[in-house]
């Protein structure tokens, strides 16, 4: 088989061995995978994958199951959508068979290769880690990106008013049609968020120097929950109002959980998210689609950080 290995700032589709399908395991025939910001990474050499994943890009694809190994309930031709710690830009993956949801009734092989990591990281955020409850207040940084997108479709459909940072007015509208109630552009006046805090729930991509506002505009028992660290590693804050406010920080990682977790998580996405799509309330917000040979433009494309929504690869254009 052929995958998207990252080779010092660049991609490039490969020979690779086809791996084994095991117990508990399936096999999928890739039809597209979702690019995210952790793929940049990887290919600049700065996000290694776990111990034991695959060494090749992708963390979220879409196919048709092709081989199910002893164990696993699903049956071959079945067309689904997978959250991988690896491997999702290439042929063929095979992935843990309780990581593997069914395409949500309505979207195409392309949109559902957009939804698993996004959908997984921004209800695990919010939700499980967040104690996000209907009527509370949610911050999200990056609002327009993927996780953005998913987050603000979540605190729509499950009570939660969310208003957003972003990079322009024409994100800020784009995250207002899916739901927020507002927000700022951050090159204007981040500060300006006050207006609207105090915030129950911060999703925060940033980190760094975004992090003595979120102490500011976080609400008495408010819950910081930090996702990335695209504004730095390190922050200057107010520890005082931490303990007045009872603040909790948490740092929240998806790619490097065990198994486990990661069936548990998948489980609770399907019982509680999945469903939505087929009612209309969630939608893909797959912005556009390249050819994997075409792997390079969509990656500078990502990189260029004006995308609002998701891109994905097409792996395999006769599955759609």
């Amino acid at each position: 088989m052929k995958a998207l290995q990252g080779v010092e700032g660049h991609v490039e589709w490969v020979e690779a061995t086809s791996p084994t399908c095991d117990v508990g395991q399936v096999r999928i025939r890739v039809a597209a995978a979702g690019l995210n910001r952790a793929d940049l990474l990887q290919r600049g050499g700065l996000y290694p994958p776990p111990p034991g994943a695959s060494e090749y890009l992708g963390l979220e694809c879409a196919g048709v199951i092709s081989e199910v190994g002893p164990g696993s309930a699903w049956q071959v031709g079945d067309r689904v959508c997978a959250l991988l710690a690896g491997g999702g830009m290439a042929e063929e993956v095979v992935v843990d068979s309780r990581h593997v949801l069914p395409v949500p009734e309505g979207l195409s092989l392309h949109e559902a290769a957009a939804i698993p990591e996004v959908y997984a990281t921004a209800w695990l955020n919010l939700f499980q880690l967040g104690g996000l409850k209907p009527g509370e207040k949610v911050l999200l940084h990056a609002g327009a990106s993927g996780v953005g997108s998913a987050a603000i479709q979540l605190c729509k459909a499950f009570g939660s008013p969310c208003w957003v940072s972003v990079g322009s007015a024409e994100r800020l509208a784009y995250c207002q049609g899916l739901g927020a109630s507002g927000g700022v552009v951050r090159g204007d006046d981040l500060e300006s968020l006050s207006d609207f805090a105090p915030f129950d729930v911060i999703l925060d991509p940033v980190g760094g120097n975004y992090a003595a506002l979120n102490v500011k505009v976080l609400a008495r028992d408010g819950r910081w929950v930090i996702i990335g660290l695209m504004g730095g590693r390190k922050a200057d804050i107010d520890l005082a109002q931490l303990l007045a406010k009872r603040i909790q920080v948490t740092g929240s990682t998806l790619r490097n959980r065990d198994d486990q977790f990661k069936a548990d998580l998948l489980s609770d996405l399907g019982q509680q998210v999945w469903p939505l799509f087929a009612e209309g309330r969630l939608q893909a917000q797959l912005v556009r689609s390249y050819p994997v040979k075409d792997a390079e433009a969509a990656f500078a494309e990502l990189a260029g950080n004006q995308v609002s929504g998701k891109l994905v690869l097409v792996i395999d254009e006769s599955l759609v």
